[in-house]
């Protein structure tokens, strides 16, 4: 055959070296990324889908249910192709049958389907491995029990699994991996026979199944069912997995169990010869082969011919399954010892890897592991993730959906997965590390196309931002004023901002404008979201960056916001580039008590809060320091002379910017975007006056509390006007945790240069494996009204003068 790869050139036991030659040209998505997720789904090659859209437009397919010629022409590829797929996995289609399904899951719930229509049902054994898929099974079941590999060893030399008294007719179904999704380790193809004959001895007699998860294995593998009489009784397997597209499945059935399909119930159409409906209920089953009785409906058509397609293309870029298995074994091997030889200047390990050895045991090539510091502590997932997708690095983080392997790894006890998820964790939550233990893994998984640079690049990331060149020290002194300065260091209000939109632009208070402060906030601010009429959630700039575009505008006169589109909506006509929405208590348009919605799991595990937050995400009011600001931008500039801009203030969405100077011009509501210049510098004192205090760089950190001292007049609740001074006291409620959202211009929408300021900021201010930037804080006390003790309504300005107290 001829091979788009030219001439053989294996290097370094096995590296497909000619992989780079064609990586450019086949896979143009994968420039300037670094894509280490083939677990989860490889990414298909440009001529595969060239060829399919050739493909599709040259010929005419109809449904295979018909009798016309564009029918018969589908049927015919389907059943070519049909074959040719048995044939890539050497199963022989007079002992196996192959099931088109959508994936891999939904051939295992057709084997279960079967299996629960059974007149006596069935028992469960699944391998501790098992992705949830494969767990799930276990709902339908009689009784089930999960066995780690111990276990299933001592299962094959005669230790039964389940209790005497178990009806000796019911089957038993047993289930596992191929390999490992989460660790890529392997399991034996002839635990299936060796599972069979140990269920047949005199002392079981029970009739036993095998199914076995392939999607994991047949991704960087060759999978080998030619022995019919060793081969598992049901393989499921995801072909998106091997080939990037199509998005279909396979279930292969040995044909010598595929009376179990005898007892199934539902038909669907295509899978009878007759069906009666009004005065009987009767139908008959196709006779012929399985998969005529077990494909509901309408074939996938096209997809199935573009798996073809998939296969020729497979096999001119790559040739074959086994130098897959070769090019990706090698890269496995080198990602290991990168990882595994990454260590802090104390000696300690920066990676806690749980695959095994590639150099000693049968693995696929995956690499699941977790970061610790040099100290030990766990770096948080949502970390590493955030700070990877900005250095376009595609991996996965979590629990993988593979419960048993990650408790097993891990070390969780059933009791505690049960506290963390009362505790208020959820699949796909920051909160990845509970109790002192992390609640899931890294995974980097390896495909056809993968590269050595991405393998070094990768390691090259976690050496950069992870491994600590120099030994832990004591903390330095820190620099807290002494107690006698400590009352006399004052800042000023530079900015205030209100985002009465979550996650849109923000609202510039002018100054000279007194604005009310609630005990939920600032007024204004967080009132409203826009949500996703598909699934029902919030939208957030995390994943549509360009939301810093809707502009909105308060406008009192009117009772209106304004909310004005600062992008080109010339690809949209018809669209306007504004609206206005009254304000007023409308529920449809304006909902005072949004604070009443559903809390998530975590916040209801906190415990019932004495304040109201609104739509915000975490606290009433968050406050950042421009000498803080200024001092990043300096950092930046250290550790990444690449980017020209300074760091705006606003990335960082605070609603208060606080400054040492008075002098500090606050931005401008016409152009508020514009980055915080460099505090000017205060005159000498006078030998009458006391040396005023410097406000240090990220001292925010230190403070215990902040009174602002308003100095307009206040209005009572009776409506009178009193010429003193409004003092409101907020406290501080801890250090704000940052996320790739920082990294977004305000003013554009785009990402800003070079991935800052995360980047640095995961280099400068990262704490216990997280990154902070920015304080929460919330008026003092805890009552709900929006008078202060005195009957008045509390109130800022930009100017007002600030005094923090410390810790």
């Amino acid at each position: 055959m001829s091979s788009k790869m030219g001439s053989l050139n294996i290097q370094h036991n096995g590296y497909n070296a000619d992989v780079e030659r064609i990586r450019d040209e086949e896979y143009p998505m994968l420039k300037d990324s670094i894509y280490l997720d083939h677990a989860g789904t490889t990414p298909y090659p440009k001529s595969l889908m060239d060829r399919f859209a050739q493909e599709m437009t040259a010929n005419l397919f109809g449904n295979p249910h018909s009798a016309s010629v564009s029918s018969q022409l589908s049927t015919q590829r389907i059943q070519d192709i049909r074959l040719r797929a048995l044939q890539f996995f050497n199963a022989d289609p007079a002992d196996f049958d192959l099931v088109f399904v959508a994936n891999a899951t939904a051939g295992i719930k057709l084997v279960v389907e079967a299996m629960r229509c059974l007149p006596t049902g069935f028992d469960y054994v699944y391998h501790q491995a098992s992705h949830t898929s494969l767990v799930g099974v276990r709902e339908e079941a009689k009784s089930s029990v999960c066995l780690d590999t111990r276990q299933m060893e001592d299962w094959l030399f005669g230790s039964y699994p389940f209790d005497d008294y178990e009806d000796a007719e019911r089957p038993i179904l047993f289930a596992y991996p191929a390999q490992s999704n989460m660790d890529g380790r392997r399991f034996p193809l002839s635990s299936s026979s060796q599972i069979r004959r140990q269920c047949q001895l005199p002392t079981n007699k029970r009739k036993a199944y095998t199914l076995l998860d392939a999607a994991a294995l047949v991704s960087s593998s060759p999978l080998d069912l030619s022995n019919a009489q060793t081969a598992p009784d049901f393989v499921v397997l995801s072909f998106y997995k091997i080939f990037g597209f199509p998005d279909l499945g396979a279930l292969l059935v040995r044909k010598e169990v595929q009376d179990v399909f005898s007892s199934r119930r539902y038909f669907g159409g295509g899978t009878v010869d007759m069906v009666v409906c009004l005065k009987e209920q009767w139908h008959a089953p196709k006779d012929g082969f399985l998969h005529e009785r077990l494909e509901d409906g309408t074939l996938p058509i096209h997809s199935i011919i573009a798996l073809d397609i998939a296969m020729d293309v497979h096999a001119k870029l790559f040739e074959s399954m086994e130098r897959v298995a070769g090019h990706t074994g090698f890269l496995a091997r080198r990602l290991y010892q990168g990882l595994k030889g990454l260590r802090h200047a104390n000696d300690e390990m920066v990676c806690a890897i749980y695959s095994p050895d590639p150099e000693t045991e049968d693995s696929g090539p995956v690499v699941a592991f977790n970061i610790r510091n040099a100290q030990g502590i766990w770096i948080s997932l949502a970390e590493v993730e955030k700070l990877a997708t900005l250095k376009g690095i595609h991996i996965r983080t979590g629990g993988v959906c593979n419960p048993g392997g990650i408790a097993s790894a891990l070390g969780l006890e059933p009791w505690e997965m049960k506290q963390n998820f009362s505790s208020g964790f959820r699949c796909g939550m920051d909160n990845d590390n509970m109790g002192g233990k992390p609640t899931g893994i890294i995974r980097v998984s390896l495909g056809a196309m993968s590269t050595i640079a991405d393998v070094d690049r990768f390691v090259q990331f976690v050496e950069e931002f992870y491994r600590e060149d120099t030994p832990p020290t004591l903390p330095p002194p820190e620099t807290k004023l002494e107690p006698s300065l400590r009352n006399t260091l004052e800042l000023y209000i530079k900015s205030i901002v209100v985002y009465p939109i979550k996650s849109c632009a923000g609202f510039h208070v002018p100054p000279g404008i007194d604005w009310e402060v609630h005990p939920e906030g600032l007024a204004w601010d967080r009132e409203w979201c826009l949500v996703h009429r598909g699934s029902g959630q919030a939208l957030s700039q995390k994943r549509y960056a360009r939301m810093a575009l809707l502009r909105p505008n308060l406008d009192f006169t009117r009772g209106e916001l304004q909310v004005t589109y600062a992008g080109d909506i010339s690809s949209s006509p018809g669209l306007p580039s504004s609206i206005s929405v009254p304000l007023s208590k409308n529920p449809k348009m304006y909902a005072p008590k949004t604070s009443g919605m559903s809390a998530t799991p975590t916040q209801e595990a906190q415990g019932p809060k004495p304040r109201r937050i609104l739509l915000s995400n975490e606290s009433p009011i968050l406050a950042i320091t421009s000498t803080s600001v200024d001092a990043l931008n300096q950092s930046i500039a250290l550790f990444n002379p690449s980017v020209s801009q300074p760091i705006s203030e606003a990335v960082f969405r605070a609603n208060l910017v606080l400054s040492p100077s008075p002098s500090t011009p606050s931005a401008s509501p016409s152009n508020p975007l514009t980055p915080s210049p460099s505090p000017s510098t205060t005159s000498k004192p006078t030998p009458k006056q006391k040396p005023k205090p410097k406000l240090n760089p990220y001292e925010e950190d230190t403070w215990s509390s902040l009174t602002i001292f308003n100095s307009s007049s206040s209005s009572s609740s009776s409506g009178n006007q009193k010429g003193t001074k409004s003092i409101i006291k907020f406290q501080m409620l801890g250090s704000c945790r940052r996320c790739h959202m920082v990294c977004i211009d305000q003013t554009t929408g785009s990402k800003t240069a070079g991935g800052e300021p995360f980047v640095t900021l995961s280099k400068t201010r990262r704490f216990e494996g997280k990154v902070f930037f920015g304080v929460h804080m919330g008026k003092g006390g805890t009552g709900t009204g929006r008078m202060g003790g005195n009957g008045r309504v509390m109130k800022i300005r930009v100017g007002d003068v600030v005094r923090p107290s410390y810790l």
